[in-house]
Formats: structure tokens, C-alpha cells, sequence
């Protein structure tokens, strides 16, 4: 591993369900990490793959104390990786640890993101072809960002016809969120544009749903799947979501 400067901390994205759709990069990674930080579900995906790391954890909502733990890891000398799901650069820690960094100091600490697998990726293999063409992602959580925000880009991206992936469909908080969602869309889309689920991807139970528009918002998404919204070109082909990338036009 790389030691050119003085602490390096490497962010890691684990792919959607633990070692199975991890990068070798990835891998190579946590094989050598002295202590590993994350979420305490993400944790619990990769203990059994690598015994010998000391794992620190903080539950949901504590992601800047979680980077913070990272960096005091780091002071050890040790080598540090700190995990997300999917990729760790998409809805993960990578940024929030860039902003911490210019508290800590530049000149002290290292960052590497290492890539991994986003749920847009692999919930897409599971479902087909979805994302064959222009395609974009939008989470709905609003814990973050403001829900006008949330629509603002949610109608953009029906208008502009892309392909739309959403991210965090729903919680106990936000049970109606994805039937608001396909209101909203309806404006701009006939009601049976072709969506599809993928459920627990990579993990036990996975799964995947085909349905229209106008059933999504009763399709029974919930914080474990992800929701693809087709655009206008998308179909069915033997039961799989496919957007044709254009080559018999």
C-alpha cells in the first residue's frame, strides 16, 4: 500500500451486497487494511472475508463522526480503509471525508477513493439493459436535500427523456414519496412507460419487478431497492428491461 505521505486512508466502495460484486481493487484493498470503518451493516458484509481487521463502526446518522474515527485511525500509522456500499463516490463517504480533510490538514493526510459497483450498475444487470442509453440518478431522500430540489430535478429529467434511476425510494418516513414521484411524472410520461425494481441486489433475497408507471407507486419499493424508470425508446425483451442504444435506427 501506498505511504506517500505521511497517513493514507483509503475509501472503498464494497460493491451492492459484500464481496461478491467487488472490484479487485477493492479487495486487494481490505486483504491489507489494518482497520476498517463504516456503517455497522456494511461491516457486518465483509467481516467474515477479512478476520484479521479491527472494524469501527457508527450506526446511521453519525457519518461525521464516522470520518473522524478514520482519521484518528490513520494517526496510528496503521493502515486505514474506510467502506461504503456501491460506490464510494455515489451517495457514500468520499466527499464528506474531502470536506473533513481541509480541517485535518492536507499536508498530513492522504485520501484514495477506490471505485466500486453502484446500485444504478448492478440493479441494472439484474433487470437487463436498462441504462443502455443517457440515463441519470436521483435519490429521494430529502434528509439532505430539500424536497422542491428533489422535484426540481425530477422533472428535468423526465423532460430531457433520460432514463431515471432513483436511489432511497422509500422509508417509514417516506412511505408516499415514490407515489408522488409517479404524479408527478405522469405530467410527462404515459402511464405505462415500463419501470422496474431491484430488490436486496447482491445480498439474500434479490429479486427484481417489471411494472408500468401507473403501478410503481403500489409496487412495494422500500430502502432496499432501486427504481428504474424507463424513458420512451425503453421496452421489454424476454422479460428484461432493455433501452435500446440506438444501433437499428
Amino acid at each position: 500500500m501506498s505511504k506517500d505521505k505521511k497517513n493514507t486512508i483509503y475509501i472503498v466502495g464494497i460493491g451492492p451486497g459484500g464481496n461478491k460484486s467487488m472490484t479487485i481493487e477493492a479487495d486487494k484493498v481490505l486483504k491489507n487494511a489494518d482497520i476498517i470503518v463504516g456503517y455497522e451493516t456494511y461491516l457486518e458484509l465483509v467481516k467474515d472475508t477479512y478476520p484479521n481487521a479491527e472494524y469501527i463502526s457508527t450506526p446511521m446518522r453519525k457519518e461525521r463522526e464516522r470520518c473522524v474515527l478514520a482519521y484518528e485511525a490513520a494517526e496510528s500509522g496503521k493502515s486505514v480503509a474506510m467502506i461504503c456500499s456501491g460506490d464510494a463516490g455515489i451517495y457514500g463517504m468520499a466527499s464528506l471525508m474531502y470536506e473533513e480533510l481541509t480541517d485535518k490538514g492536507v499536508d498530513e493526510y492522504e485520501l484514495k477513493v477506490i471505485a466500486g459497483v453502484t446500485a444504478a450498475i448492478s440493479g441494472a444487470a439484474l433487470l437487463g439493459a436498462p441504462i443502455g442509453h443517457d440515463f441519470c440518478v436521483i435519490s429521494l431522500s430529502d434528509l439532505l436535500t430539500p424536497w422542491e430540489v428533489i422535484v426540481k430535478r425530477l422533472r428535468a429529467a423526465a423532460q430531457g427523456d433520460f432514463v431515471i434511476v432513483l436511489y432511497n425510494p422509500s422509508s417509514h418516513k417516506r412511505a408516499d414519496y415514490l407515489m408522488k414521484v409517479t404524479e408527478i411524472l405522469k405530467e410527462y410520461m404515459e402511464p405505462d412507460r415500463i419501470c422496474g425494481i431491484a430488490n436486496l441486489i447482491g445480498r439474500e433475497g434479490e429479486n427484481k419487478k417489471l411494472c408500468k408507471l401507473s403501478e410503481l407507486g403500489d409496487a412495494g419499493a422500500d430502502m432496499f431497492s432501486t427504481v428504474f424508470i424507463g424513458s420512451s425508446t425503453t421496452k421489454v425483451i424476454d422479460g428484461n428491461m432493455v433501452t435500446p442504444r440506438g444501433y437499428n435506427a
